[in-house]
């Protein structure tokens, strides 16, 4: 399942076992083109949780992890950072992340 993450849950969602965030905009052309591998996973893969947070919407989130292109895959394991990767990535470079 995908999770909408903003600064009400972000904290507590990337502190809770293993999540994968995807940091996206709504004009970003190569975030849409990852948008449906994110999603497939977020299906696929129920032992992680998958999250979206819009930088335009939460910039203070971006800010504070230093995120200044988009699209970022970051991957958290119970509140640590594991993985990052910037830019577009196909499906299987994402799950290699995880």
């Amino acid at each position: 399942m995908l999770k909408k993450l903003d600064v009400n849950n972000f904290e507590s969602e990337i502190n809770s076992g293993t999540i994968l965030v995807d940091f996206y905009a709504d004009w970003c052309g190569p975030c849409k083109m990852i948008a449906p591998f994110v999603e497939e996973i977020a299906n696929e893969r129920v032992d992680i949780t998958v999250g979206k947070v819009n930088v335009d919407t939460d910039a203070q989130i971006a800010i504070k992890l230093g995120i200044s292109s988009i699209p970022t895959l970051i991957v958290f394991k119970d509140g640590k950072e594991t993985a990052r990767a910037v830019g577009y990535r196909a499906k299987d470079d994402i799950l290699a992340m995880l």
